[in-house]
């Protein structure tokens, strides 16, 4: 394994006095989707040490080589620095809480998960939470701001079948299933009831009647022809 120096003083104080100007790259990364890591290891002491990672790329196919970037001041990269053996394991998306309690940096966090230590492993496997387990040798660390860049030699991969990935992007969570789930077209409406036609109508309902024209007799006011006048009353006034 091989590590580069470390950055100058004045290379330091230089990005120091640039970090009021630094832009938040933290944003952008969240918009970029990823799987889920738990990056264990045995330290020097034979304690197991492990942390959550989502920064992880490949590198190259021959050899065989991925990139982890984690935090410098952690006690997980320390021990891998040390011992140059890494195992990484990708979660299963039922494994949630394996990635919030590794990334909690609670003391106890392997006696809260199940793992095993199999003959030529890299660090801890999670049985359990894992859906594929690689096991890789240290080939380079680069140091670079408050992370390191450590290149890792794989060595054996081990798949479990019947797991997807747990995802994580937009600082939430989510499943391989659920994110990968075609959903078919809405369901088509019920068809509406057929409407009955309306019978033809007959003839002579079809064709309008013509208006009416009245006779010159009942358009006459008065008596009609023939008929008697009717008698006329009067009173006449008889003077006193």
């Amino acid at each position: 394994m091989s590590r580069t120096s470390q950055p100058s003083p004045s290379l330091r104080a230089a990005d120091q006095s640039d970090a009021a100007a630094e832009a938040d790259i933290r944003p952008l990364m969240s918009a970029f989707p990823s799987g889920v890591s738990v990056i264990t290891t045995i330290g020097t002491d034979s304690e197991p040490r492990g942390m959550t990672c989502s920064s992880l790329a490949s590198v190259a196919l021959s050899p065989p080589t991925v990139v982890l970037c984690l935090r410098t001041q952690s006690p997980t990269v320390r021990a891998v620095l040390e011992t140059g053996q890494v195992a990484v394991n990708l979660l299963h998306e039922n494994a949630r809480p394996v990635s919030d309690l590794f990334a909690s940096g609670a003391p106890d966090r392997f006696a809260r998960t199940e793992w095993r230590l199999p003959l030529g492993a890299g660090g801890p496997h999670l049985a359990a939470a894992a859906h594929a387990v690689a096991d890789g040798e240290v080939v380079e660390a680069v140091e670079f701001g408050d992370h390191t860049a450590v290149f890792v030699r794989i060595t054996r991969v081990s798949l479990h079948d019947g797991e997807e990935p747990l995802l994580y992007g937009k600082r939430r969570y989510a499943r391989w299933t659920d994110a990968t789930a075609v959903h078919g077209p809405p369901a088509a409406a019920p068809p509406l009831p057929a409407i009955p036609a309306p019978a033809p109508a007959s003839a002579s309902a079809a064709a309008p009647s013509a208006p009416s024209t009245p006779s010159v007799a009942s358009a006459v006011s008065g008596p009609s022809a023939g008929s008697p006048a009717p008698a006329v009353k009067e009173t006449a006034r008889v003077r006193p």
